[in-house]
């Protein structure tokens, strides 16, 4: 199972917000760039990159700064935020973006999503993001009446082979995943499942590692690293079975 730090960038900062609320944000740091570095000497394989500016806009805002990620890691980075067409998808992964992951685009425009899992398959990822069960858009500012699950079924029809679950009223809370949520959307359908949001603590690490076999293959993990809750090294020995 993976462990992959989030790097969240507002306005060219690494930042955190509170289950995804504009007002509610967390400044780490002015140079996400030696933020990804940090993440990368600590031993992370993967990074997970999110253009904030770009998710509440509809437009990458940031891409100049995940570009720079990019050249400067030698670690896969995905990212999302603002993605709604295959020009952008085109260009993120022509610059070396190893997985690109749609949002509001996925839900809004099934077309553009069958067409970029068909051009690009397994770089391709959705975000599922919930709140309640029901589907979140527009950087998680409007939820619409579209249950989660159904969506999955949807996402298979489409040629997804892999999704980004977020239980949004967890994300930045620091109050424990969504276990029963995360479980479910693994075995609702055979796609695999990176989850998102609310990791605190090394027993959420565990806990989500015994749901590896269901398919939960990833776990993103913000604010608990940038507290310091626990060390990516520390997430790394449980993920690989030695915590």
């Amino acid at each position: 199972m993976l462990i992959i730090p989030a790097i969240d960038l507002r306005e060219g900062r690494c930042v955190r917000l509170f289950q995804g609320r504009a007002d509610q944000e967390t400044v780490y740091s002015s140079d996400p760039v030696a933020v990804a570095r940090g993440w990368e000497k600590q031993g992370a394989r993967w990074l997970h990159v999110v253009d904030l500016d770009g998710a509440f806009s509809g437009r990458p805002r940031n891409d100049r700064i995940v570009l720079e990620i990019v050249q400067n890691v030698g670690v896969p980075v995905q990212v999302g935020g603002g993605i709604r067409n295959l020009e952008t998808v085109r260009y993120y992964l022509d610059q070396g973006i190893a997985r690109v992951i749609l949002g509001t685009g996925a839900v809004a425009d099934p077309s553009f999503l069958r067409a970029a899992t068909a051009a690009f398959g397994e770089r391709i990822v959705v975000g599922v993001d919930c709140r309640d069960g029901q589907v979140c858009v527009s950087g998680w500012e409007k939820t619409i009446p579209r249950d989660g699950l159904a969506f999955l079924e949807d996402l298979v029809r489409y040629g997804v082979r892999r999704i980004v679950f977020t239980d949004v009223r967890r994300d930045g809370t620091l109050e424990g995943p969504n276990l029963e949520a995360i479980r479910r959307f693994a075995t609702h359908t055979e796609l695999k499942v990176i989850a998102s949001g609310g990791v605190s603590r090394l027993e959420d690490v565990h806990a989500l590692k015994q749901l590896e076999d269901l398919g939960v293959d990833g776990v993103i993990i913000g604010k608990a690293l940038y507290a310091g809750a626990f060390t990516l090294a520390e997430a790394l020995r449980v993920a690989e079975g030695e915590g």
